[in-house]
């Protein structure tokens, strides 16, 4: 499917997205992943990130659906998180 020249993306923004940041279970891992998004999205309310540890709790997936209002916004999240050391995958 083709877009149209002006179009980057298929998303219309502003629109809710679901983010899934994985990483190894330790200290500070959430609260730091919060900072990160917060920084992107500043009305992000952290009580909405939903945290699952895996089966053998090494790991721990959080998933935070933050307000996008564009692309260049998404990208600069999805970099900064994959960057961050602690950060193994983001989805």
């Amino acid at each position: 499917m083709k877009l149209p020249e002006d179009r980057e993306t298929l998303l219309e923004f502003p629109t809710d997205f679901p983010l899934k940041i994985m990483g190894q279970r330790v200290d500070g891992f959430a609260q730091t992943v919060l900072e990160v998004v917060q920084r992107h999205a500043p009305d992000f309310d952290g009580n909405s990130m939903e945290m699952r540890p895996s089966r053998e709790g090494k790991y721990l997936s959080l998933t935070c659906t933050i307000r996008a209002t564009s692309k260049p916004q998404l990208d600069a999240l999805y970099t900064e998180l994959s960057a961050h050391p602690m950060v193994k995958v983001v989805l």
